[in-house]
C-alpha cells in the first residue's frame, strides 16, 4: 500500500490532487487543517486491516480513526444504486399546487361570523400536468412561512420577561461533553470529510450527465446562467429531459415556468381598497406607493386617493413620500402607531383608494413583529402587498419572503428590473411561494415605469437577461450547487 500526503489551499485543490496523482481508486485515510491550508493523506492499494490497525496504536484525536475505506470512484457507484432504489415519483401534497384561497385562509382565521375579513387576490394557475412540479417547495416555503410568524409571536412576548430580569450570580462555567475539543476537532474532520466526498460525487455526476444526457446538461447551464435556484432548475430539467433539441428544451422549460408563476388578476387599480406596501429597506415602496397613486388619480380623479405614512424610523424618510402627495395633489397622513393608523383609516372610508407606506425594514429586524400587529389591527380592511427588488440575489430574496409571510401578504410587488442582470432569483421566489406577482416596477419616473404583472412578457424578459448578459459558467461550481442540493436531503 502507497500513502502519500498532500498539502493544498482547501479541499477542493487537495482532492483534485488526490485524483490526478492516484486516480478514482484512492482512498483519504484522513484530513487535517493546517498553516495555510489543510492535508490529506490518501492511499493506493489500500489495506484496510493495516489502517485499523495502525489507527488503534496512533495519537487519539488526530485524523478520523477508521475511515471504512471507501475508494473514490466506488463512492458515485454506491450512491448512484441507493438513488435508483429510492427514487420514485414526487406525489407533491395533495396532487398539485397548494390552493392559495386554502393557504390564505390558514394564514387568517376567520372570525365567528365565518367570513375571512380581507378579500383575496385571483390568480391564474399551470396545466394539470404539471400540477406537481413545485408542490414540495411550495410546501416548505409554507411550512417556513409558518414558523416565520410563530417566531414573531414569540418574540414580542418574550422581550418584556426579558427586560424585567435581575441580575444575579452567574453559575460557574461547565465544560459539556458538547465543547470537548477533542470532539470538536473530530466533528469538524467529520464535516470536512463528508463535504469533500460530496464535491467529489456531485463532480462525477455532473460529469456522467455531461455525456449520458447532454441536453439535460445545457439547459441546466443556461438555468443557472438565468439565476434559477437549483432546487427549481433541476425540477425543470427533470420535466423536459426527453427533449432532444437543446433550444426545444429551453423554449419548454420557458413555459413550464410562464405558466406556473402565479399572475394577480385583481388589479387595485381597478378595485380600490386599501392596500400596505411592506417590504425590506430600499427596495422602492415609496416610489411604487406614488406610481400607483398617479395611476389611480389619472383615471379616478385625485379627490379619491389617498396616502398614509408610517414610516417614524428614517430621518426625512415622510418628507419623500410628502412631496409625491404635493406633485399628485392628493393628501397625505401621518400615523405613528396602530392606533393612530386605525384612526386614519377610519377618518378615509370615503376614498376609493388608501395606500399606505410602511417603514423599510431588515428582514432581520426585531421590530418586524410590530409592525405586522399594528397593521393586522389597524382595520379589517387592510391588504398587504409585498415589495421586493428584482434586483436581489436569490439568498437574501429568500429570507426576506420567509421573514415578511407573517405579515400575510396577498400579492407581491417586484421592482428594479431595470437594474436586474437576471429574473432567476425572482422567479424561484415566486415559484416556491405561489404569491401571486401584482406589478413590475421599471424604473424611477412616475408614474411610467409601472408594469401589470403579465407571465409571458416576465419570462420574455428573463431570457433576454440571459442572451444579453451572457457569462462564463464555472461548471464545477454549477455541478457542486446542484448536486450539493441533492445531498443535502439524503
Amino acid at each position: 500500500m502507497k500513502i502519500q500526503r498532500i498539502f493544498a489551499e482547501d479541499m477542493r485543490q487537495a482532492i483534485r490532487k488526490v485524483r490526478e496523482e492516484h486516480g478514482p481508486d484512492a482512498v483519504i485515510l484522513s484530513t487535517k487543517q493546517v498553516e495555510g491550508g489543510v492535508e490529506v493523506i490518501s492511499a493506493i492499494d489500500y489495506d484496510k486491516q493495516a489502517v485499523e490497525q495502525a489507527a488503534d496504536g496512533g495519537e487519539p484525536g488526530r485524523g478520523l480513526g477508521r475511515p471504512g475505506g471507501l475508494p473514490l470512484g466506488a463512492i458515485g457507484e454506491n450512491r448512484a444504486r441507493r438513488e435508483e432504489q429510492q427514487e420514485a415519483p414526487s406525489t407533491g401534497t395533495g396532487g398539485g399546487f397548494p390552493d392559495p384561497a386554502r393557504l390564505n385562509s390558514d394564514k387568517n382565521p376567520a372570525p365567528d361570523g365565518g367570513t375571512s375579513p380581507r378579500r383575496k387576490l385571483d390568480i391564474t394557475v399551470g396545466d394539470d400536468d404539471e400540477d406537481e412540479l413545485f408542490a414540495d417547495l411550495q410546501q416548505a416555503h409554507a411550512e417556513s412561512a409558518r414558523e416565520a410568524r410563530q417566531r414573531e409571536g414569540a418574540a414580542s412576548g418574550e422581550r418584556r420577561p426579558a427586560a424585567r430580569r435581575t441580575r444575579g450570580a452567574s453559575p460557574t462555567p461547565r465544560v459539556e461533553w458538547a465543547q470537548d475539543p477533542a470532539m470538536n476537532q473530530m466533528r469538524e474532520e467529520i464535516r470536512q470529510l463528508r463535504g469533500l466526498f460530496e464535491s467529489q460525487l456531485s463532480l462525477m455526476e455532473w460529469s456522467q450527465m455531461g455525456q449520458r444526457h447532454p441536453a439535460r446538461a445545457g439547459l441546466l447551464k443556461r438555468l443557472a446562467d438565468m439565476g434559477m435556484g437549483s432546487d427549481v432548475a433541476r425540477r425543470l430539467a427533470d420535466h423536459v429531459q426527453a427533449e432532444a433539441d437543446p433550444e426545444e428544451a429551453w423554449a419548454h422549460a420557458l413555459q413550464i415556468i410562464e405558466r406556473n408563476v402565479a399572475i394577480a388578476e385583481d388589479d387595485i387599480l381597478e378595485q380600490g381598497g386599501v392596500m400596505a406596501l411592506v417590504g425590506p429597506t430600499g427596495v422602492g415602496k415609496t416610489t411604487t406607493v406614488a406610481k400607483l397613486a398617479a395611476r389611480f388619480a389619472l383615471k379616478q380623479g385625485r379627490d379619491q386617493v389617498a396616502l398614509v405614512s408610517t414610516d417614524t424610523f428614517r430621518i426625512g424618510a415622510q418628507d419623500q413620500l410628502r412631496n409625491f402627495a404635493g406633485i399628485l395633489q392628493v393628501p397625505v397622513y401621518n400615523a405613528a402607531s396602530g392606533e393612530e393608523l386605525a384612526e386614519v383609516l377610519d377618518s378615509l372610508q370615503d376614498k376609493r383608494l388608501v395606500l399606505v407606506d410602511t417603514a423599510g425594514m431588515s428582514q432581520r429586524d426585531v421590530r418586524l413583529a410590530e409592525q405586522f400587529t399594528a397593521l393586522r389591527e389597524s382595520s379589517r380592511r387592510l391588504r398587504t402587498c409585498l415589495v421586493l427588488s428584482a434586483a436581489t440575489q436569490l439568498s437574501t430574496l429568500t429570507e426576506s419572503m420567509r421573514a415578511f409571510a407573517a405579515a400575510e401578504p396577498q400579492g407581491c410587488i417586484f421592482t428594479k428590473l431595470d437594474e436586474a442582470t437576471s429574473l432567476g432569483g425572482m422567479l424561484t421566489v415566486a415559484l416556491r411561494s405561489r404569491l401571486p406577482v401584482t406589478w413590475l416596477g421599471t424604473g424611477q419616473r412616475v408614474p411610467e415605469d409601472l408594469e401589470i404583472a403579465r407571465g409571458d412578457k416576465l419570462v420574455e424578459r428573463a431570457g433576454a437577461l440571459v442572451d444579453e448578459y451572457q457569462q462564463e459558467v464555472d461548471e464545477e461550481a454549477l455541478a457542486l450547487s446542484l448536486g450539493g442540493a441533492r445531498h443535502a436531503g439524503e
